[in-house]
């Protein structure tokens, strides 16, 4: 048995085998759409998607490597710094790097009071409610920087003005 089967198979049983289906080839739906975002401190990030902006912890390795997820989509967060292939650098030396404009969207009922929520728990936000043509949306940061948006459809799909 190589080095990284016997690894493989440690991290299953200490995790359990349905929380490593999220990096599991065995058990992992090929269909399911995921998201990586570079963190920081990757127990500090889980616990703002789960305690804050509801995902469900589906795995975790520790510092090195977590994987929540919301509705049909799966958030991989993984440390700049680490043992793991997403924190390698690039041949020409540049290393992965947290935040940025890219972003999940999560869509709300309540934009406004999800807003005063989450303020009086301490989330970081980058800017006000925007009034946009298909919704109203603010951008709040996760803790390492990574950019989420709240999103408030104003018009039902089939819906004219």
């Amino acid at each position: 048995m190589t080095k990284s089967a016997v690894f493989a198979a440690v991290i299953t049983l200490a995790l359990g085998a349905h929380s490593a289906s999220a990096q599991n080839p065995a058990t992992a739906n090929p269909a399911q759409v995921r998201v990586r975002y570079m963190v920081q401190d990757v127990p500090s990030s889980v616990a703002f998607y789960t305690e804050k902006l509801g995902f469900k912890l589906d795995m975790q390795s520790g510092r090195a490597f977590a994987a929540v997820s919301r509705g049909g989509i799966q958030l991989l967060l993984s440390p700049t710094k680490g043992p793991g292939g997403a924190s390698q650098p690039m041949p020409n030396g540049q290393r992965p790097a947290a935040g940025g404009w890219n972003r999940l969207v999560l869509y709300t009922a309540d934009l406004q009071g999800d807003v005063e929520k989450l303020r009086k728990q301490g989330v970081r936000f980058r800017n006000d409610i925007v009034v946009g043509l298909g919704g109203n949306e603010i951008l709040i940061d996760d803790p390492s920087g990574n950019a989420v948006e709240l999103f408030q459809p104003t018009l039902v799909v089939g819906q004219t003005r």
